[in-house]
């Protein structure tokens, strides 16, 4: 089986140990985890947008008071 050896200073490889055992893993599974959560990650995020921009017409239908982001101002003008 594949593997990878991945180099971390002293103080990453404590806080990876440290995000391993408060989710109750052990360091191998934590860092096998998080590549194929991060997949995940992506996949909910790309779907989610996708989501919304289909229905954003319904939103501006539903709430015509709202000012589409595209459409607000910048910077120090908007307040």
């Amino acid at each position: 089986m594949p593997s990878l050896n991945i180099t971390f200073t002293d103080e990453e490889l404590e806080a990876v140990r440290a995000a391993a055992a408060a989710e109750g893993k052990s360091l191998k599974q934590f860092v096998h985890d998080l590549p194929l959560r991060e997949q995940q990650r992506l996949q909910f995020v790309r779907y989610a947008v996708s989501w919304g921009e289909t229905r954003r017409d319904e939103f501006d239908d539903a709430f015509p008071d709202e000012i589409p982001p595209s459409s607000r101002q910048q910077g120090a003008d908007a307040a």
